[in-house]
């Protein structure tokens, strides 16, 4: 819940962030302790009158195409916009300009809940970024307040990467993240639909969902439907796919419940020119197999549809 400030202290306040990055433009936190995001790093240098604070039409503003957040809850939402119709907005949206509008950059929190709280303007700071840059920010506002899914993640970095044709490395390095926990998270994408859902409903953890990838996509939902009814913690779900990838062998059976298999008859010269009549008479492959001198079955290969019809044809032909 946002809280109130006097004016002159918010003003100074804002003045003095200006310039340090995004982190400290949302006042998430203190600037000093985090380093300052890529996103907007290049604007460290830059004069004051590259920004420009005003009150702006909500109805002039666009959402951020590239926000990566699809999910809003809607308590939330509503706590906020009360507190809003009491304090109003303390913190300005980031926006820019867009074809003649206005689009967010980051806070569209408020500007939702400052629709529901029935206001006709909003304080925003307009900053000169491209599409890249507010692609960026985007990410890393959500990713440092800590209020995406992993797999609301996980797409939004896959978007990046095909919308700017980047790399891992580069998304990483432009996030200051490893290399390493980028590709882990955009790896989760590898998963089944069903275990997406999941984890994107919070009905399973991110922690549980790599721990499933190592499983084939048949065993995936499966395993993701134990967790749910069980309540499996993450590591009891590695020991399970462990389990699963690794089973234990089975104990030898021993020496007496032991019996020597009876080994197969070699077919004969005379199984073999009767494989090779019935594969010419037929048109496909024959196979006579015996079981034992007296037993055994035939088998009948055929490639497509069209071959089983006229195996079917010669066999009614012959009856």
């Amino acid at each position: 819940m946002e809280v109130a400030m006097p004016a002159s202290e918010q003003e100074t306040g804002l003045k003095r962030r200006l310039g340090r990055g995004l982190n400290a433009l949302l006042g998430s936190g203190d600037p000093s302790n985090m380093e300052e995001p890529a996103a907007l790093s290049a604007m460290r240098d830059k004069d004051e009158a590259d920004t420009v604070s005003d009150e702006i039409a909500l109805e002039l503003i666009e959402t951020n195409p590239y926000q990566p957040r699809k999910e809003f809850d809607e308590d939330g939402l509503e706590e906020l916009a009360e507190s809003i119709r009491q304090h109003g907005v303390l913190q300005p949206l980031l926006v820019r300009m867009v074809n003649g509008g206005y689009q967010l950059i980051a806070g569209e929190r408020r500007w939702r809940a400052a629709q529901r709280a029935q206001l006709s303007t909003v304080p925003c700071r307009v900053m000169k970024m491209d599409d890249r840059g507010a692609c960026e920010a985007a990410i890393e506002e959500n990713l440092k307040r800590r209020d995406l899914n992993v797999l609301e993640k996980a797409e939004a970095f896959r978007e990046y990467l095909d919308h700017f044709e980047s790399t891992i490395e580069e998304l990483a390095q432009h996030l200051s993240m490893n290399r390493s926990t980028v590709s882990n998270i955009l790896r989760l994408l590898e998963l089944t639909e069903p275990v997406r859902n999941a984890v994107k409903s919070n009905l399973i953890t991110g922690g549980h969902a790599r721990a499933l990838l190592a499983l084939p996509a048949e065993q995936q939902s499966a395993i993701s439907q134990l967790i749910q009814s069980e309540q499996w913690s993450v590591r009891k779900t590695e020991q399970a796919v462990r389990e699963i990838l690794n089973p234990e062998p089975k104990a030898a059976p021993s020496t007496a419940a032991r019996s020597t298999p009876t080994p197969r008859p070699k077919p004969s010269t005379h199984v073999t020119s009767l494989q090779d009549q019935l594969r010419e008479k037929l048109g496909v492959k024959v196979e006579i197999a015996l079981k034992t001198k007296d037993t055994g079955k035939v088998v009948l290969h055929f490639g497509s549809n069209d071959d089983f019809e006229r195996l079917m044809r010669s066999l009614r032909n012959a009856a």
